[in-house]
């Protein structure tokens, strides 16, 4: 994977932004519990009401409260809050607290700042709490009215004396200081957040004494909150989309680039590098292999970078709302890694070995499908089924079983994720009886913990994927690494202005890499521009691959090919291939028309020139029996038309670029001898003073030739024209005599 991570460097912006996006959407999806718990705890248990700092208290409840105040507390309270008289009230203060038109209030100062209300609601909590409770014990005719006073102090408390009036006198002073002491030690007990819950009655009741609506506070908290979840959820949304918008771009511009590379890379391949990957290999690794590692970095921008944001961030807000069940999330994330374990030790090892039965299939495919005619004429249709059947069961069986494992993985994922939650309940339930935690804090809580297991099924999307994606990954990689045998030279040669046409071989020899003998031995000749130089030999006497060395198919492994005394290996191949025509003898045309694969070679081309091209080639005749003429269509790989007219259609093709070399392997083969007769007279003339190199099996296609040379066993056994090699070479004689009577070859 990190030999390709180059090629992520282009879309850098791209991953930046989203990855920014990313934390957005994470940060909107972390908010959303806390609103939910807010709701519940706030909205629907404390009515709408968050602090214990009442934005309005009457002055005599206000009075009771800081009773309950140490002197500096009470300092405090008052800085924060201003004293409003009837007479001096407004219009709409008296509206909104409508006891204020008949008795003095204090009104929360407007600007007080959240720190500041914290700090409030931590010392009033207590103080509303006390107050209630007082009150409440008053208001109870079977109850003693200062049972909550003598329960928090040492002391006995006169019949019929209100306990605020007492108190308030001179009288109180070391019993307040008693009472203070032994509520802070209660309220210790009980915790900060409880008490500030349970001040939350005493001030709706205080807001119901002012003559406020407590439903429609209720009411405008809970819509207020889910607004924002709203508007929370729709930015979520909104970075959803956008990430999965840059995710897409940056995946599908990486396989582009990939593809591209690939395709530049293997066009840079000698055939010594195609004998090392096979053709249905290639095309799987630009293909398959590329979609796998677009799939990957879709899911790892878009699921991957998410999940660890998400997983942290819900481990850390849930240890904020509850760290007592820290242990629950523990226990989910220990399942899940399990499982993960698991399945990924059973199925990673065999995603490489599917791969290569993708490509095995592929090519066992392929040859059924190019070589079908052969398939039909010899009736083996049974035999070639079952060698397919046999790759695709192989294929299929590998993919079953790792589907088998992998499919195991989403419902253990789903029953950890059911279980944690039922633990969670469940342990919750008790520490809500216990009031060591509020109810919407479980909420809160337990959906965190859905979104730690949801992150961890994310990372699952990616264990799912990456054991592919790496082997894909892998083989790209491989293909990208090969250094091509056959390179430019750094300081490449230029072919003389005026160029001739001259080969010649010097003592060559060649050597098939991992071969263990030489094919071609000291190999020399020359052929002279304006000549035709013919080779000649039995199958396998190295014809092909002599021929095949011009263009640098293969490189020599001994002695030098020359072109104009200039040693190919000097100049680029560009260079090179303009200097030669090449026509290999199973004619190659590509899906098009007849005039886009004759302008292959030249697009420049004029009509005139592919006509004279089609001409000499004795083409014209079955394209003008065509419909559409030059514009008819060509199936891949010229299935359409016949193997002699797609040996014409090369030797058109090769004919529109001039070039001043042509190399012909064998390219007559498939034409009867009237037309290999004619073409090659036709030939002679358009050709001028180029240098023609043919490659035959046919003594009556090369016995015209100025050159002969007959190899045997990848040796020279003879040169020159015909009748001097029919009376000094046995080897010519013996081909000659084979396919020509003695009449016919005088």
């Amino acid at each position: 994977m990190l030999r390709l991570a180059k090629y992520l460097r282009p879309f850098n912006l791209l991953i930046f932004g989203a990855v920014i996006l990313l934390f957005v959407q994470a940060l909107s999806d972390l908010a959303l519990p806390n609103y939910m718990g807010d709701i519940v705890n706030v909205g629907i248990q404390q009515s709408g009401i968050e602090t214990a700092a009442a934005s309005a208290v009457r002055q005599a409840q206000m009075d009771r409260l800081l009773l309950f105040v140490n002197a500096d507390d009470k300092a405090t309270v008052l800085s924060h809050y201003s004293f409003v008289q009837p007479s001096t009230a407004s219009a709409d203060q008296i509206q909104t607290y409508p006891t204020l038109a008949t008795e003095p209030i204090y009104l929360l100062d407007g600007d007080t700042a959240n720190a500041d209300l914290d700090a409030l609601n931590t010392i009033l909590a207590p103080a509303w709490v006390a107050v209630s409770g007082i009150q409440q014990a008053i208001a109870n005719p079977d109850a003693a009215a200062a049972s909550q006073l003598q329960g928090s102090a040492n002391f006995s408390l006169p019949a019929g004396v209100d306990p605020f009036v007492f108190l308030a006198s001179p009288l109180a002073g070391s019993v307040r200081t008693q009472i203070l002491q032994a509520m802070d030690e209660r309220f210790a007990v009980l915790g900060e957040r409880f008490v500030s819950q349970s001040s939350i009655s005493a001030v709706k009741a205080e807001y119901s004494a002012l003559g406020m609506d407590t439903t429609t506070l209720q009411n405008n908290y809970i819509v207020g909150i889910g607004a924002v979840m709203l508007l929370v959820s729709l930015l979520s949304g909104v970075s959803t989309v956008a990430v999965g918008f840059l995710s897409a771009q940056v995946a599908a511009g990486l396989s582009r680039d990939l593809r591209r590379d690939v395709f530049r890379k293997v066009s840079s391949f000698s055939n010594a590098e195609f004998d090392k990957f096979s053709v249905s290999s290639l095309i799987t690794r630009s293909t398959n292999d590329i979609n796998q590692l677009q799939l990957l970095i879709f899911i790892m921008i878009r699921m991957v970078i998410y999940a660890p944001i998400l997983a942290i961030g819900g481990l850390i807000m849930a240890v904020r709302t509850d760290a007592a069940m820290w242990w629950t999330i523990a226990v989910a994330v220990g399942a899940l890694l399990s499982v993960i374990i698991v399945t990924f030790s059973l199925s990673l090892p065999r995603f490489r070995v599917i791969q290569t039965l993708t490509d095995r299939l592929n090519l066992v495919v392929r040859e059924n499908l190019s070589g079908m005619m052969v398939v039909r004429a010899f009736n083996t249709q049974a035999f070639e089924l079952q060698r397919v059947d046999r790759a695709n069961r192989d294929l299929t069986d590998m993919n079953l079983f790792v589907n088998r494992v992998m499919v195991l993985l989403m419902p253990a994922m789903m029953f950890v994720m059911s279980g944690v939650s039922v633990l969670i309940i469940w342990v919750g339930a008790h520490q809500v009886a216990a009031s060591s935690i509020q109810v919407g804090d479980l909420i809160a809580f337990m959906q965190y913990a859905i979104q730690i297991v949801t992150a961890f099924l994310f990372l699952s999307f990616l264990f799912i994927i990456l054991p592919r994606a790496s082997v894909s990954a892998e083989r790209i990689a491989d293909v990208l690494a090969v250094e091509p045998s056959i390179k430019d030279p750094e300081q490449a040669k230029q072919f003389p202005a005026a160029f001739n046409g001259t080969v010649e071989f010097r003592n060559v020899s060649f050597r098939y890499p991992g071969a263990e003998a030489d094919v071609l031995h000291n190999i020399s000749f020359t052929a002279q521009p304006g000549q035709t130089t013919a080779l000649i030999g039995s199958t396998g006497s190295g014809k092909s691959t002599l021929v095949n060395l011009i263009p640098r198919f293969y490189d020599v492994t001994g002695g030098q090919i020359l072109l104009d005394g200039v040693d190919i290996r000097d100049v680029t191949q560009s260079d090179l291939r303009d200097k030669v025509g090449y026509i290999p003898q199973q004619g190659i045309l590509f899906t098009g028309t007849i005039d886009s694969n004759l302008r292959f070679a030249d697009q420049a081309a004029t009509a005139e020139q592919i006509t004279e091209a089609t001409d000499i080639a004795q083409a014209t005749a079955f394209i003008a029996e065509k419909t559409d003429g030059l514009g008819s269509e060509i199936s891949q790989g010229g299935t359409n038309v016949s193997g002699g007219q797609r040996q014409r259609l090369s030797i058109a093709r090769a004919l529109v670029k001039r070039p001043p070399i042509y190399i012909f392997d064998d390219s007559f083969s498939a034409l009867d001898f009237k037309t290999d007769a004619t073409l090659r007279r036709a030939l002679k003339e358009y050709t001028g003073e180029s240098t023609l190199l043919i490659v035959a099996q046919r003594i009556s296609t090369i016995k015209t030739a100025e050159q002969i040379i007959v190899l045997d066993e990848g040796r020279i056994v003879g040169i020159g024209t015909h009748a001097e090699l029919m009376n000094t070479c046995e080897t010519y004689r013996e081909i000659a005599l084979s396919q020509l009577s003695i009449e016919e070859l005088a």
